[in-house]
């Protein structure tokens, strides 16, 4: 049976090629997909072909790529090989883009995620002129039903000039029904609060709007999500997982936390994330609840066990194992989980008020708590600053986690200075290694560089870091945030030229 339910919609039904036709040079495109899921996976392959002819003609061809967050080696890297990019925004994480990135042929844009719907309504990133966007099924009456993500899909479908729809067969029926697309929203002067009292709120609506005379073109797939396994905990990760559920405990004796429920969580992806959720679902905390971006497969483990009672996210990023366990068992988290769009997901107004708990990676910090979670030596991206800042500075309690090393111990993640700044000093709250814990919540910068050296910095950089902070502290034209500046980039510098920090 078609998955393209309205009559009229299905006279549009093309190939991915005739439907890639559409897109011109120097065009602004919404892609759908959010950490590998949910994105469109043959109209895009089908542009790179035609964009890569064009160049081998000597014809000029590229286009402006904005998705919800970073997508596939299908949607990226395809364009990405194919030099078919002239900018990115607002995330990504694929190694073809990444290195296009660096190399200066594509203009990267990082944004907040929680700005972008209001950058595009605005006209502040230009006029987008096509949304290419994946779903799992078109209504009679037109309404669609969204599929593994929803990241800026609402934002694309109401802002783009002409709409393209992958209908992919792939994406399982139920998902029906547990999307919640909140449409309340206004521009100021008449914005209204976002009426979500408790994470597991639904104020919305489960399906997409789309005006059917935006539609030009509907391509059926059936092609899966990109999806990619995590690597078990192992003994750093471990360790920093323990250090942040001490703390967490000590919050709740302190009457700072609920016992047992704690508040609602946020978790950024990636093994140390997983490793911080399996040990949350060993504790002895229950019926927790989570407000974040990305559902993965420590929050799957925690509904299975009933720790955790619901997860609001805008996005699955799960393990090809975690993913069959999902769709065998779809009737099960149905009602558990709530997809959102990244304007709702992220939103600094709703992370305040529910006071979520957030705990998000990073690159490295400086003693003095600034936090650079996106560059390598100061000049190269990694990926971008995604939603870790929504959430860094409006969260109840803000975690930064990293291992203390990296480079097999020959870079230090505590640093005299950090070489790229994405969360100021004023934004981290607490810094987690493997060799400890730091509250940086009421300290001046001269407290918070004791703790941070104390307890965050490895052993073998631990010297070296209290003797530049003494230097500093002695030499500093200013006392308030004692630096050496010439000698806190020549940590950076030293890297560059030898492949190791100082010791």
């Amino acid at each position: 049976m078609s998955r393209i339910q309205n009559k009229a919609l299905r006279r549009k039904i093309m190939s991915a090629e005739e439907a890639a036709g559409f897109i011109t040079d120097e065009a602004n495109v919404g892609m759908s997909g959010f950490t590998g899921s949910g994105y469109p996976k043959a109209v895009p392959r089908a542009l790179a072909l035609q964009i890569a002819r064009a160049h081998i003609e000597g014809k000029p061809y590229q286009i402006g790529v904005w998705t919800g967050a970073s997508t596939s080696p299908e949607l990226d890297g395809a364009l990405a090989m194919a030099d078919a990019m002239r900018l990115r925004l607002p995330y990504q994480s694929e190694p073809v883009t990444r290195k296009r990135i660096n190399a200066g042929d594509i203009e990267y844009v990082d944004l907040h995620l929680s700005h972008v719907p209001q950058y595009v309504g605005y006209g502040f990133l230009g006029k987008l002129d096509f949304a290419i966007i994946e779903v799992t099924a078109i209504g009679e009456d037109g309404r669609l039903v969204p599929s593994s993500s929803l990241g800026n899909n609402k934002t694309w479908l109401d802002h783009a000039e002409k709409v393209i729809l992958e209908v992919n067969a792939w994406q399982n029926e139920k998902l029906e029904g547990m999307h919640d697309i909140y449409y309340g929203t206004s521009d100021p002067p008449h914005r209204q609060p976002i009426p979500i009292l408790h994470a597991d709120d639904r104020i919305g609506e489960p399906y997409l709007r789309c005006n059917p005379d935006k539609i030009i073109a509907i391509v059926e797939t059936d092609d899966d999500d990109r999806n990619s396994p995590f690597s078990p905990p192992n003994e750093v990760s471990q360790r920093i997982a323990e250090h942040l559920l001490d703390f967490l405990d000590h919050e709740v004796r302190k009457g700072r936390l609920p016992d047992r429920t704690l508040l609602p969580l946020q978790s950024g992806v990636g093994n140390i994330a997983n490793a911080v959720l399996l040990s949350l679902q060993e504790s002895r905390f229950e019926n927790m609840t989570a407000y974040t971006e990305v559902i993965q497969d420590g929050m799957l483990d925690m509904l299975d066990s009933g720790t955790l009672r619901s997860a609001s996210a805008t996005a699955f990023s799960l393990s090809p194992a975690a993913l069959d366990r999902f769709n065998a068992n779809i009737d099960f988290y149905h009602d558990k989980i709530i997809l959102r769009s990244t304007g709702i997901s992220n939103h600094p107004e709703v992370i305040r008020r529910l006071g979520v708990i957030a705990m998000n990676g990073m690159v490295e910090a400086d003693i003095y708590g600034n936090v650079n979670s996106t560059h390598i030596v100061g000049t190269k991206i990694q990926n971008g600053v995604g939603g870790s800042g929504d959430f860094a500075r409006n969260a109840f309690l803000s975690f930064f986690m990293t291992p203390s090393t990296a480079k097999n111990g020959a870079i230090s993640a505590i640093v005299p200075m950090v070489s790229h700044v994405d969360h100021t000093e004023h934004d981290t709250q607490i810094m987690v290694t493997e060799q400890g814990l730091a509250d940086l919540r009421g300290l001046s910068p001269k407290q918070r560089a004791r703790v941070v050296i104390d307890h965050c910095a490895h052993p073998d950089y631990k010297a070296a870091l209290s003797e530049y902070f003494q230097r500093a502290l002695a030499m500093s034209p200013g006392k308030q945030t004692p630096h050496l500046l010439e000698e806190a980039f020549d940590w950076h510098t030293r890297f560059i030229a030898t492949g190791h920090m100082l010791k």
